[in-house]
């Protein structure tokens, strides 16, 4: 069994320096776990910054535009995380009185917030035995007891729920939750673990067989899903352009772009030419069409990799349109902030 002074002795001589870690305030607590979901440190770090620095409150936070939360955002990607961070800065904000929920169960109630937000707030922030779980954690239990139960899955949550709770200090829950996440991303890493100095080596199931990169099982990745972006920039004589905001239930949801033709495969020139006559003629009728790239660009996102082309769009004016002056206020997704800073207008 992990001992667990063990473990948080190993995380008082090891553990980053990280500014969050120098706090108990939930709201700074909140705010680093739901950057750092799906995130590394390293590119999570700029954005905590930015955020507390910005919004040193959490009625800061309820108080925003959505569009300036978004924008503040940008390029850190799964952006329901976002979304769902604004909405329960507002529910505390005006529900609660500005008060943070102190328990697990009330802090569960929160948009956006799972079990592993909920157990870290609860642990760091007001002493609750509550064990957290995350791919770090998995890793490191998986190794050390053997299990082979794929992740991710429910009988896998239970499990190594269960083996938590028996191992976990109830007197220094925040450590110990602190100590073994600390302890999968720098110690028991995915690739290269630092085995040779691990003070769990001769306990450890996955050392003693040599199994340490078969641990944890993981079921086979979903394949993933082609899509194909056509995007269309139009650019008028008096500088102008045209953007819409996506409000379907898909990626990148209330981010900013422009017209989209998306298709089931490689569009070329006279197929993006019809589809423009047809269906934005109400911003021109006259237009002149060139692709910017000639190779597609290929985004990779979870499950699905968007294969993209800018074509832009030349008119002598436009119906509707807003001044290319002001269209860095907007938040987008990563594919066109990165394209908007290549392309010269």
């Amino acid at each position: 069994m992990i001992n667990s002074k063990t473990l948080t002795n190993w995380y008082s001589i090891y553990k980053r320096h990280l500014p969050w870690r120098e706090t108990k305030n939930p709201y700074y607590i909140w705010l680093s776990e739901i950057i750092l979901q799906q995130t590394r440190v390293a590119q999570g770090m700029p954005y905590y910054l930015k955020f507390i620095e910005k919004f040193p409150t959490i009625q800061h936070l309820a108080k925003a535009e959505e569009q300036e939360v978004l924008k503040l955002w940008q390029g850190l990607g799964y952006y329901s995380r976002a979304r769902n961070l604004h909405t329960a800065a507002q529910y505390v904000a005006c529900e609660l009185d500005g008060i943070f929920p102190d328990t697990y169960h009330e802090i569960l109630k929160l948009k956006g917030v799972g079990d592993y937000t909920a157990s870290a707030i609860a642990s760091i922030c007001f002493n609750a035995p509550t064990p957290v779980l995350d791919g770090n954690v998995f890793r490191v239990i998986a190794r050390y007891y053997g299990i082979e139960t794929p992740i991710h899955t429910g009988k896998a949550q239970s499990e190594f729920k269960q083996i938590l709770h028996e191992i976990i200090d109830p007197e220094n829950p925040a450590d110990f939750n602190q100590a073994i996440m600390e302890f999968g991303a720098i110690q028991c890493k995915p690739k290269s673990p630092n085995c040779t100095s691990c003070p769990f080596q001769t306990q450890c199931y996955a050392y003693r067989t040599n199994k340490v990169d078969q641990f944890p099982v993981k079921l086979k990745p979903k394949k993933e899903k082609k899509r194909y972006f056509n995007y269309l920039v139009f650019l008028s004589a008096d500088g102008k352009t045209i953007l819409e905001k996506r409000t379907q239930k898909d990626i990148w949801k209330n981010l900013y772009q422009f017209p989209l033709i998306e298709s089931e495969r490689e569009q070329k020139k006279d197929s993006i030419s019809k589809e423009i006559k047809e269906k934005y003629d109400v911003y021109t009728s006259l237009f002149d069409l060139q692709l910017y790239n000639d190779k597609e660009k290929v985004h990779k996102l979870s499950h699905q990799h968007i294969y993209t082309k800018f074509w832009i769009v030349y008119v002598d004016e436009l119906k509707r349109g807003i001044s290319l002056k002001q269209i860095k206020q907007y938040p987008f997704p990563v594919l066109i902030s990165n394209f908007l800073n290549t392309f010269n207008y």
